[in-house]
């Protein structure tokens, strides 16, 4: 009786948090998203943006184009697809597709917080609870990847090891970035001495991936390829460490960013191995991903708004108990912050009389940063903590 009260509470926070989050969204949803109002009233979303600019309106498949391709990986792009082919046309087309696809991330979001409440039982109302989470819901398609992240990650605990591959391959072909999980997941499998293992559940993910990309890649290439290549192509972006640094005239890439980006990722994986083989018991994948997806954020060369809904789930994953409440609180209020500043700053640009200042916006941005980075020391100190004094009293005992 006691987990069916839990499973319909869990359920009836989701339904909140995504009545909520359409509350936020609510003025651009009467406007039609009219400019600047997107911006003034923070309720930007791609999802109705990129149905007229990807030509979603009518129907068009969105990697039929190298030019005009949808800038995501393929099973956005027919999400995306899917969900116009669904849309009554008219005046109203542009609503009635937000609506239809704000339906299906409500229904992700209830997903994902079951998901949750079996990974981390005692913060099982913290993900609809989150209010970066609320704010940023609706603004793109990121929790079809994020509910499949969560479900590897569910399934590699329990040791569905060939289960969990396949959700992270699916997970990444939706968004590419559950791909940085494969380094905590490999690092765990080397420290079981596990090497046959690893091989195999990477084998499994990149087969999943390649199944899915394939067709694309056979029938429409050069769309397929528009997403890798505009990545590759993008200087520094908003709400990245790069873009900030550039505003406050203190970093200049000079063409080098995606060097440089790399490098400071694999810095951030060297110093999350050290401390990895430095543990006293292999943690779990629930405990890591976080400062892996973490590292993978600061050194990008982008930090989108919704990204927080990558990264909530995660850090409720890696709190151990009530101590870690106020850094969670913290790191999320700094989200909130800079979910406001991103939209301001923007609406500087758009034909208002005011907004924010860009050395303002960038000093948020690194508020965020450095908020993200005290979360992840915050975790692993007391992750460190306990396993080190338990194998130094071992040792003295032994």
């Amino acid at each position: 009786m006691k987990l069916k009260f839990t499973t319909k509470a869990v359920i009836l926070l989701a339904v909140v948090a995504s009545l909520l989050s359409f509350a936020k969204f609510d003025h651009c949803y009467k406007t039609n998203w009219a400019s600047p109002d997107v911006y003034v009233h923070a309720c930007y979303s791609d999802l109705p943006a990129l149905f007229g600019a990807r030509d979603l309106i009518h129907h068009t498949w969105p990697y039929s184009s190298s030019l005009n391709a949808v800038e995501y990986p393929p099973l956005t792009g027919v999400v995306m697809w899917a969900t116009s082919l669904v849309t009554p046309g008219g005046n109203n087309s542009y609503r009635y597709y937000f609506l239809i696809n704000l339906l299906l991330l409500g229904f992700l979001l209830i997903g994902t917080s079951l998901i949750m409440a079996k990974l981390k039982p005692e913060f099982r109302y913290l993900l609809p609870l989150s209010p970066a989470v609320i704010l940023s819901l609706y603004i793109n398609w990121d929790m079809w990847a994020v509910i499949t992240a969560v479900a590897a990650i569910y399934w590699f605990e329990r040791k569905f090891f060939t289960k969990s591959a396949i959700a992270l391959g699916i997970s990444v072909a939706t968004k590419f970035f559950p791909i940085v999980l494969l380094a905590p997941i490999v690092l765990i499998f080397i420290r079981r001495n596990q090497l046959k293992r690893a091989l195999q559940y990477s084998a499994f993910t990149l087969a999943t991936w390649l199944i899915i990309n394939l067709p694309f890649i056979l029938v429409n290439q050069s769309g397929w390829w528009r997403f890798f290549k505009l990545n590759g192509e993008r200087s520094a972006d908003f709400g990245s460490l790069w873009y900030s640094l550039q505003l406050l005239g203190i970093f200049s890439a000079n063409g080098n960013l995606n060097t440089i980006s790399l490098l400071t990722f694999l810095v951030g994986i060297a110093a999350f191995a050290v401390y990895f083989f430095g543990l006293a018991r292999t943690p779990t994948l629930a405990s890591c991903a976080f400062t892996i997806v973490a590292i993978f954020t600061i050194a990008s060369k982008v930090y989108s708004p919704q990204y927080v809904l990558w990264l909530t789930p995660l850090a409720i994953l890696a709190m151990r108990g009530a101590q870690d409440r106020k850094a969670f609180w913290i790191w999320q209020g700094s989200e909130v912050l800079y979910h406001i500043a991103v939209w301001e700053y923007l609406a500087k640009f758009s034909g208002t009389h005011f907004g924010l200042e860009p050395k303002a916006y960038a000093i948020i941005a690194l508020i965020r940063i450095a908020a993200t980075i005290y979360f992840v020391m915050a975790v692993s100190t007391r992750s460190r903590a306990p396993q080190m004094a338990e194998f130094l009293t071992s040792s003295v005992v032994g």
